[in-house]
């Protein structure tokens, strides 16, 4: 049953790519080679840098995906049953992300690899310009803390994957140097530096890295300074030094990963446990209606690869059509991406401990379970899947980092490389706040871990950003006068269920600081929307008259 189902997606995701993606998007979006590309004409050796199609397909993926695919099923598989996940895996990632992160591609292509921000200067107002850069801002602050406190409680977990990790960037520093300074073909660095990322694993189990010391009585707040450290210069090198190598060796991390879920789904024999559907409501997340689609950003939808994929992405691509297969393409093999760490719950057996494991343990141990047969010891396959989660999470913290310092030069016009120290400087300062602040339960009154407190908050204001940014697409085709079917109807959906989410956070928190914030969120969307409807409104009145 679990191979049938897993089966299933991947037909229905082919059909989708040949005949949604790269035949009616590519159509609707003026798909055309003959156009040069930002990463050509406006070539400067830093930010934009003509890239090979495989190695910028592994930085994209790796820079959107992060432990979002893997958390967000992982969190509603256990609370709903993995049903609800399944198909909103599939319906969101086909009808929804697809068309939300080729077209942010594709739109910031068109306007000299622009962000996705200016492009709604362009063709909103500036007022809409200057409240959304606040709101990706904030958005990204809220990723920096819940993937670096994540990424600290799996070094603390696994010391092994710790690690694995520093030497996997050590490899990525080296493989970078070795292409764009030494001249090494890729296929010969990759036969090099490839396995040493495997074999740095069996040094993590070696070597783990677990007597660290305790910072205001917490090993994850070493980690989390030597994070902040870490995202601050890598968010700043060129990107051929650290993002693009390290994005394409983690590729093979996600590419092994990947296939041990196939394998382990195809020839391990495992059956299905968990329930279909357990209750519409579950005490940690709420309702189902809409924290479904909420809690599952990355996998269905997430804002986030509107901002890697106009801010890093686009002013790489080589050509056009390249935006079919690492836009369209890249959301569908996230998609299978979640529908894998779904099916890490699919096989358990419900329990009341099940609740209390974190997501990515109850992923990691999945992996193991799947690599099993290959008589791959535990220890090694759940080191293994903490390593793979902890790359894609490395990246998207220094991808995410390094949006975060072209949207703060970008509010205050301070474009110039030479103040990207103290624009990073200042996007890290809020994480700093909210990792080493006490966050509560409103409820229970308990400490939480940040990650845990964010997530609702975070996956409502990314689903949010989404939304906007399909009005936004909606917007620059209507001013193209192309059909905007294909990307307004998703941004109404994805506008109401986050709009409900965050009135449902407002009445959970009220006014303490996640409350405010959440009211403040509120504001700036309805702002943006209404600003949004005068400009369609208007559009629409001018095509009348003449």
């Amino acid at each position: 049953m679990l191979f049938l189902i897993f089966t299933s997606v991947l037909v229905l995701f082919y059909i989708a790519y040949r005949y949604y993606g790269r035949t009616i998007l590519s159509k609707l979006f003026g798909i055309d080679d003959v156009n040069p590309t930002p990463a050509h004409a406006q070539e400067d050796g830093i930010d934009f840098v003509p890239t090979r199609g495989a190695i910028l397909f592994g930085h994209h993926f790796s820079s959107i995906a992060g432990a979002g695919p893997i958390v967000g099923p992982v969190i509603v598989g256990i609370a709903f049953g993995w049903l609800p996940a399944l198909i909103w895996i599939i319906i969101g990632s086909i009808f929804i992300g697809g068309p939300h992160d080729m077209g942010a591609i594709v739109a910031s292509i068109k306007h000299k690899g622009r962000s996705i921000s200016e492009i709604a200067n362009q063709y909103i107002s500036g007022l809409s310009y200057k409240l959304f850069l606040l709101f990706i801002w904030l958005a990204l602050v809220y990723i920096l803390i819940v993937f670096m406190d994540l990424t600290s409680a799996s070094f603390v977990e696994d010391g092994a994957t710790a690690t694995s990790s520093f030497l996997y960037i050590c490899c990525a520093v080296l493989f970078g140097l070795s292409i764009y300074k030494f001249n090494m073909k890729i296929l010969h660095s990759s036969l090099i530096f490839v396995p040493l990322i495997f074999i740095g694993i069996a040094l993590g189990i070696e070597f783990p890295l677990s007597n660290v010391p305790e910072i205001l009585g917490s090993q994850n707040n070493f980690f989390n300074i030597v994070l902040m450290i870490y995202v601050f210069i890598a968010s700043t090198l060129p990107v051929w030094l650290l993002l693009q190598p390290r994005d394409y060796l983690s590729s093979y991390l996600l590419y092994s990963s990947v296939l041990a879920g196939v394998a382990g789904i195809a020839f391990g024999g495992f059956a299905i446990h968990y329930p279909v559907f357990t209750s519409y409501t579950s005490d940690y997340l709420g309702p189902l209606f809409p924290l479904v689609f909420v809690t599952i950003a990355c996998g269905a939808v997430s804002g986030f690869h509107a901002l890697v994929g106009s801010g890093t992405t686009s002013k790489q691509i080589t050509k056009e059509s390249d935006a079919v297969k690492i836009g369209y393409g890249g959301m569908l093999v996230e998609g299978i991406v979640a529908v894998i760490a779904l099916s890490t719950v699919m096989i358990l057996a419900p329990s009341k401990e099940l609740s209390s494991k974190a997501p990515l343990t109850v992923y990691a141990e999945g992996i193991a379970s799947f690599l099993a047969i290959f008589k791959l010891p535990h220890e090694y396959g759940k080191t293994f899947g903490l390593l793979a989660l902890a790359s894609f999470i490395l990246t998207t913290l220094d991808t995410a980092t390094r949006l975060g310092r072209y949207i703060f030069q970008e509010f205050f016009n301070r474009m110039d490389s030479r103040n990207r120290w103290s624009a990073t400087f200042a996007t890290l300062v809020l994480p700093v706040i909210g990792l080493f602040s006490k966050l509560k339960d409103p409820l229970s009154g308990k400490v939480l871990p940040a990650w845990k407190v964010i997530w609702p908050l975070f996956g409502t204001t990314n689903q949010l950003l989404a939304g906007l940014v399909l009005l936004v697409i909606s917007v620059y085709l209507l001013k193209k006068n192309k059909p905007i079917y294909y990307t307004l109807i998703p941004c109404l959906f994805m506008v109401v269920m986050s709009l409900w989410s965050l009135i449902e956070l407002i009445n959970k928190y009220q006014f303490s600081m996640i409350g405010m914030i959440a009211i403040g969120i509120l504001v700036l969307t309805v702002i943006i929307v209404i600003d949004s409807i005068r400009t369609i409104k208007n559009h629409r009145y001018r095509k009348n008259a003449s």
